[in-house]
């Protein structure tokens, strides 16, 4: 890596954090000290309130500066496109809540932020990242938008993403919207965060947020933890409502939590879940989700877990490697037993297919339901609007959309045989096939490569991990930090079968609370 200095808001932390350390935390914070919110987690948050030190509002003020500071200026991580205008009237009533004794649970107070291709009914667009969404208020929260502010969060805003969560180019850069521009990774700047989460990733590294929600259809929540060394949960499809949510894929979206830690997301998961009529894959989770998933949380969880190390994900990267091997040490150390696994390659030609069918259907439903706001009411006005803006492709291409807006409905054979081959690749001979046949609780894999540097011209550089197997089976994954590569943080991810977030959140916090690999990052600037 080239030689690389710490930036000015790296050294600001430094000599906050000693100045912190003089003295104990009390009810009064300095308008200019916001490093008390450092990784900060629900449990504590939730005693500083509990106990008289915190209030809702003073912590939503803080984080607002620290978005100031840190994504609209300093090192300019432009993770955040929008603050929520009501933020701070949302904390004060949810303070008035608390002082008259009442509280919604876990996430009353949290601030959190959103991915911007989940809709919010306030004062804030949804835009995808994209200028033909610029003025797009929705009619009616997301499901998940709901069931947060039912929980007592406050959403503090929307975050950046790759633009139509990276579903449009043949390359295209992380991070990049014409919205919001490009996102920087907050470990060395010049780097990228992985996307299409990117912003989700960015601000909960950085401690812009308590946590943020990301959506993904394939890596889109688990390349952007690993590369801000986060926590990230992709769930069963169908665990979470997709309702409000601007899509790419009916058979493999989901949203999930982005978190500092495995507790966190936990926490956060079971506020989310539940049956929505209007989102006909939650129906299949009847009986299968759960509210509360810290129950799963124990330290000593892996003894007597038998776990599939899948060998082929491994090999891009040495240094990835050595890691993972250690975290293969760490795991039998503690009691599990590891099985060198392989599963079938990724059909990947089959889900580009699925995914391109089901994009044309679904965005063209989302964009007919979003009223006279917008002049873009199809895939087919999306592409004329591109092909006239100075912006929109300047850099990248829109391959993804013609490509998609020449399919047929989801009736044509084409498609049905695409999806049909790719679940039978992943799942039937893939994750349950090998699962079943060796008695296995879980599978692990590295989740990706260190970032690589942020380049418009050529675009992404994707370098290893293979989130596939998971994504097309619509089945969970949980990525954990598993160390670091120079100045970049890896992660490794567990994952199974369906509906097995439950056994996944115990070896993953096992792991976690047993390595403590997470460390805050630096914005380091390379000369």
């Amino acid at each position: 890596m080239n030689t690389i200095r710490r930036g000015t808001p790296f050294l600001l932390a430094i000599i906050l954090f000693f100045a912190a350390c003089q003295s104990p935390v009390n009810n009064t914070k300095t308008a200019s000290d916001t490093s008390w919110l450092e990784e900060m987690t629900i449990s504590r948050l939730q005693k500083g309130y509990a106990d008289g030190e915190f209030k809702i509002s003073d912590v939503v003020k803080a984080y607002i500066q620290r978005i100031e500071e840190l994504d609209k200026n300093g090192p300019r991580l432009n993770s955040v496109i929008i603050i929520n205008p009501d933020a701070l009237q949302i904390a004060e009533e949810l303070d008035k809540e608390l002082a008259s004794g009442k509280s919604r649970g876990m996430l009353h107070g949290v601030p959190v932020i959103l991915k911007d291709n989940i809709d919010t009914h306030d004062k804030m667009p949804t835009t995808a990242g994209s200028l033909a969404l610029k003025d797009s208020y929705p009619a009616e929260d997301s499901y998940v938008a709901k069931k947060l502010r039912e929980a007592g969060a406050v959403i503090l805003g929307k975050s950046n993403l790759s633009e139509w969560a990276n579903f449009r180019a043949t390359n295209s850069s992380s991070g990049w919207s014409g919205v919001g521009g490009q996102t920087k990774n907050p470990y060395v700047l010049d780097r990228n965060p992985c996307g299409s989460s990117s912003g989700s990733g960015v601000a909960t590294s950085a401690n812009l947020c308590m946590l943020a929600i990301g959506t993904e259809t394939d890596g889109s929540i688990v390349c952007p933890s690993t590369t801000n060394g986060i926590v990230g949960i992709k769930p069963t499809v169908g665990l979470i409502s997709r309702k409000g949510v601007i899509p790419i894929s009916f058979s493999q979206d989901t949203p999930g939590p982005m978190c500092r830690t495995v507790e966190d997301a936990a926490i956060t998961l079971g506020f989310l879940t539940g049956i929505d009529q209007s989102d006909s894959k939650t129906l299949e989770s009847e009986g299968k989700y759960e509210t509360d998933y810290t129950k799963y949380l124990v330290k000593n969880g892996l003894s007597g877990k038998r776990i599939g190390l899948v060998k082929k994900a491994m090999g891009f990267n040495e240094k990835v490697d050595k890691l993972m091997m250690e975290a293969v040490s760490y795991l039998k150390a503690n009691g599990a037993e590891i099985v060198e696994v392989s599963l079938p390659h990724s059909p990947s030609g089959e889900e580009l297919e699925v995914l391109m069918y089901e994009f044309k259907d679904g965005i063209n439903k989302y964009l007919a339901s979003t009223g006279d706001m917008i002049t873009a009411r199809s895939l087919e006005d999306l592409i004329e609007f591109n092909k006239k803006d100075p912006v929109e492709l300047r850099y990248f291409n829109q391959a993804i959309f013609e490509e998609s807006q020449k399919k047929g409905t989801l009736n044509e054979k084409e498609y049905k045989a695409a999806l049909e081959k790719s679940l039978k690749a992943m799942r039937t001979d893939g994750i349950d096939h090998v699962m079943d046949s060796a008695k296995l609780d879980a599978l692990i894999s590295p989740t990706g490569s260190p970032a690589w540097k942020t380049d418009h011209l050529l675009g992404d550089h994707f370098a290893g991990g293979d989130s596939s197997p998971a994504a097309i089976s619509g089945y969970p994954a949980i990525t954990v930090p598993m160390g670091f590569v120079e100045d970049l943080p890896v992660g490794i991810t567990f994952f199974g079968k369906a509906w097995s977030e439950g056994k996944l959140l115990t070896i993953a916090y096992s792991y976690e609370q047993g390595t403590k690999h997470r460390k805050a990052p630096g914005y380091l600037v390379t000369d």
